[in-house]
């Protein structure tokens, strides 16, 4: 509903779920839950309005969505044998370029098939 995959499990103390959502996700919640007019605990509609004032810091990073492999990255990647260099060819990180790599290689990914 909010755009993101959370983990869902029973709390130790009493066996219930709680559900944490931050930041935009919760604010995207919120706004669908406690839409204007709606039927609710007016401290629980006062803590949504108060959360739609919530704006990220300047200098909060921002989590990006996950972005997939494709066939040509992976054989672009082997074929440049270097994190830094395929990071500048792909537009990713050097990281996620290294990462990638080692998954390849190490089998954890298959290899893309020549074509």
């Amino acid at each position: 509903m909010a755009g993101v995959q959370r983990t869902i499990k029973r709390n130790g103390r009493d066996g219930i779920y709680n559900v944490l959502y931050a930041m935009e996700a919760a604010q995207r919640l919120a706004a669908d839950l406690y839409y204007p007019g709606c039927l609710s605990l007016k401290r629980k509609h006062a803590a949504a309005d108060s959360l739609a004032a919530w704006v990220r810091p300047a200098r909060m990073r921002s989590a990006h969505t996950r972005r997939r492999w494709t066939a040509t990255e992976d054989r672009i990647l082997l074929k440049l044998n270097s994190p830094t260099g395929a990071a500048e060819a792909l537009g990713r990180t050097p990281q996620s370029c290294n990462l990638r790599m080692w998954r390849l290689r190490s089998g954890q990914v298959p290899l893309p098939s020549e074509q």
